[in-house]
């Protein structure tokens, strides 16, 4: 995946470059920033809490089943890659009307 690129289209689908803020007030996505799509959690990163809870953010964000989406990368870290499964053009069309909304 590039460095300033927060999404790379896949032939499984959508591949985003996610930075996540655990012990957050609330559970939102905040767009992108520096790069990455930012997301706030309230759950702690502990005991898998974050990587769960960044999973079902994204996915309702985005209006998809939480079974599209998976954690692909960064599951100790705060900068993650998830993968939504899916058509990638359909999904990009989502992403930028998420963002733009």
């Amino acid at each position: 995946m590039e460095p300033c690129s927060y999404y790379l289209e896949t032939k499984d689908g959508l591949e985003l470059a996610v930075r996540v803020q655990p012990r957050a007030s609330a559970d939102r996505v905040e767009g992108v920033v520096e790069g990455r799509l930012r997301v706030r959690l309230s759950a702690p990163p502990v005991e898998n809490a974050a990587n769960k809870a960044v999973v079902e953010v994204v996915a309702a964000w985005l209006g998809v089943p939480r079974s599209r989406v998976s954690l692909i990368g960064g599951d100790k870290a705060r900068e993650k890659r998830l993968l939504v499964r899916g058509d990638a053009a359909a999904l990009v069309a989502q992403l930028a009307e998420r963002l733009r909304g």
